[in-house]
């Protein structure tokens, strides 16, 4: 195991101190850092950002190919940890604690040391790692105006305000596959300069939503899902994308089950919890959409696009539309085409 003890100020610094143990190369772009690694010791990238309002965003791509131990000196930099962890897994524990919490594949943490007491984290050698940390610098954060704390619950309302740290915390999620949604929309960020740091920086502030909003739910003693299995929900998701990549298949709630291997009351329990929707308002909603979207980018008529998207009724799918964006198909095609005609 290689032990690393980060004693630095600031996320930037850290990621520095890191550079210098384990190699690399930091290259800048619109004020995104990112390590690039490729030695004995690792292979991947972290990249990391820091925001005006007592943020800060690290991002792990990355595998060791030895037992990794970061040992975070609290005495200068002490922020609160929210953690996401897309695939692979990582181990947290305080000084004095001689057992490691983990946080595994699509599970969430929230985790902050106090003053005094170091905070251990080991990431395993051999595993691809895809980890989202996001940092929150208290003092900074809360002179923030629209940052309203007074509105968190009381246990995490205590946490933010612990300004000097003299209380430490650990809340670690059950899974949470939506924010998933939200870490890979955020890695998949293709635009450039300020565009670029804005979209980052709007689905931070979503992933810290969800975090909170999870723990609330916690601290609320409100039902969480938990009769579903990693591996059943992540079939879900597979299966829901097909949807989403191809809505005009025949899809059946009874073919869907024979296929995925799981009983309808999963698969429905499934979708109501990832996607807010019955498995066939789910199939309605992205034909729909779809439908939307060809109005926009093609030539195809109302009826060719009812047929494209998997309908055979063209009066039931006016109705569902007209239901969904209170406006008739034919209206929405003729506002398309009325704009085209003004350009």
């Amino acid at each position: 195991m290689k032990e690393i003890r980060l004693s630095a100020d600031s996320t930037e610094a850290s990621v520095r101190q890191i550079q210098a143990l384990i190699g690399g190369t930091i290259t800048e772009r619109f004020g995104e850092f990112t390590l690039d690694v490729d030695n004995e010791t690792a292979k991947g990238c972290l990249r990391f950002i820091t925001f005006d309002w007592g943020v800060s965003l690290i991002e792990h791509n990355i595998i060791y190919f030895n037992d990794i131990l970061y040992i975070d000196d609290t005495s200068l930099f002490n922020p609160i940890h929210f953690i996401y962890c897309s695939k692979g897994c990582m181990y947290h524990r305080f000084s004095y604690e001689e057992e490691f919490n983990v946080t595994a594949d699509f599970h969430s943490a929230i985790i902050t040391s106090k003053a005094g007491v170091d905070l251990h984290t080991l990431f395993p050698k051999g595993l691809h790692l895809e980890i989202n940390i996001i940092y929150i610098r208290r003092k900074d954060f809360l002179k923030k105006r629209l940052n309203n704390v007074e509105q968190l619950n009381e246990k995490l309302h205590q946490v933010f305000r612990d300004v000097n740290g003299n209380e430490e915390f650990a809340y670690f999620s059950p899974i949470h596959l939506k924010m998933e949604d939200h870490v890979k929309a955020l890695r998949d960020i293709d635009t450039k300069g300020m565009t670029r740091i804005l979209q980052m920086e709007g689905e931070v502030y979503q992933l810290l939503s969800m975090h909170i909003a999870r723990h609330d739910k916690y601290h609320n003693n409100d039902v969480m899902p938990n009769t579903l299995l990693k591996d059943e929900l992540k079939i879900i998701r597979r299966y829901a994308q097909k949807i989403l990549d191809d809505p005009s298949v025949n899809y059946s709630l009874d073919q869907l089950s024979k296929n995925s291997g799981l009983s309808q009351a999963k698969l429905q329990e499934g979708f109501k919890f990832l996607y807010a929707r019955t498995v066939t308002e789910y199939i309605r909603h992205i034909r729909l959409e779809a439908a939307r979207d060809l109005m926009n980018n093609s030539d195809l008529n109302i009826s060719q696009i009812v047929y494209t998207i998997g309908f055979t009724s063209r009066s039931y799918f006016s109705k569902i539309f007209k239901e969904k964006y209170d406006i008739t198909p034919h209206e929405y095609k003729k506002q398309i085409v009325s704009t085209v005609d003004v350009e």
